[in-house]
């Protein structure tokens, strides 16, 4: 989680010093660094959370937590098309693929936590 917010930090902060008057969206919202992180690290901890429930209730919870996890990405890029011109757009767009570059192949590769021996 640690890295995908990092790497969403360093490309917000690229597109900032780019475009130079902030990165807007089309209702005149700032987004800053403060939101990016959060929103990084909300995606990760859900992420994490959902991961952590089927691998209690699946035989196959990496197969089902990738799908899910590429279908929530593809369900967020519309909201990232709202930002103010092209390059913005560009950037919030870049932000979502990111932290999903990150995390779902790091998520899907973590080792699983064996569940404890219930009969105790």
């Amino acid at each position: 989680m640690a890295g995908a917010t990092a790497a969403a930090l360093a490309l917000w902060a690229l597109a900032d010093s780019i475009i130079g008057s902030g990165l807007t969206v089309r209702h005149g919202e700032q987004i800053g660094p403060g939101a990016v992180a959060v929103a990084s690290l909300f995606a990760g901890l859900s992420g994490w959370a959902l991961l952590a429930v089927l691998e209690r209730v699946l035989s196959r919870p990496r197969r089902v937590w990738t799908f899910t996890a590429l279908v929530v990405l593809a369900l967020s890029l519309p909201g990232a098309l709202g930002a103010d011109g092209a390059a913005g757009t560009a950037a919030l767009v870049g932000m979502h693929l990111i932290v999903a570059a990150v995390l779902v192949p790091g998520m899907a590769r973590s080792p699983r936590v064996p569940m404890t021996n219930r009969n105790n």
